[in-house]
């Protein structure tokens, strides 16, 4: 059976289409979720796509995480339920406390948007079942604060839990904290990437790279489901 895909939309999302059309492409009943609603309709799996949530006043995704939609979103991923935040949604995840450290002004402070290589790091995610460890993806990033940082402390912490899922190699193209591309959380079963992977996902957008995320969450696997609910222990990531 499909999985039922609810596709967050926040005034200034503009990357929703493109990560519905992505998802549905795997074979997931995929849908958009409004941010003033507070019901995901039986979401087996939810994406916060990427844009400029609220315009990214004050921070980038600072305004979202209040958005009436993000109660949903916390419960579902605190009951183990995959949570994938793609470019503003690993904003909106890290600004929610779902996902430790945050997201920062590229080091060069300027907006880019280019192909990058990253290497598949961690494959007992929702999101990387089907990939392997040390798989290498080109993938588009689109950010002017794509900077992941973390304090010392937490950076050795994700290191340790193999909580780094995606690693820039090659080339650090915003000066983040260990190279980090995107990571999850102590349940793993919450994850954030900078890159867009709807962004390449077939041939006419020069490569099937990306369609690997979607296509592992279709796939899923109901012993990370299981493992999620044991390891979340009913706390944010961040607590």
């Amino acid at each position: 059976m499909s999985k039922r895909v609810a596709v967050v939309v926040f005034p200034g999302s503009n990357c929703d289409a493109d990560t519905l059309a992505a998802a549905r492409a795997a074979g997931s009943d995929a849908y958009y979720v409004w941010h003033r609603d507070t019901d995901l309709r039986q979401a087996d799996v939810v994406i916060l796509p990427g844009g400029f949530s609220y315009g990214d006043y004050l921070r980038s995704g600072a305004i979202a995480r209040f958005s009436p939609v993000m109660r949903a979103v916390e419960a579902h991923a605190l009951g183990g339920g995959p949570v994938l935040g793609i470019c503003n949604g690993f904003q909106i995840l890290c600004e929610a406390g779902l996902l430790s450290g945050g997201l920062m002004r590229n080091a060069r402070l300027k907006f880019l948007s280019r192909p990058v290589r990253v290497r598949v790091e961690a494959t007992d995610t929702p999101f990387t079942c089907l990939s392997t460890t040390g798989e290498e993806l080109v993938l588009p990033i689109a950010h002017g604060d794509g900077r992941y940082v973390a304090d010392a402390h937490t950076a050795a912490e994700l290191e340790a839990d193999a909580r780094v899922v995606w690693r820039y190699v090659g080339d650090n193209p915003n000066g983040s904290t260990n190279d980090i591309a995107g990571i999850c959380s102590v349940a793993r079963n919450v994850v954030g990437i900078m890159p867009h992977p709807e962004r390449r996902n077939e041939a006419l957008l020069g490569g099937p790279d990306g369609a690997r995320v979607f296509q592992s969450m279709e796939a899923g696997h109901a012993t990370q489901h299981a493992g999620a609910l044991r390891a979340v222990g009913g706390r944010h990531d961040g607590m």
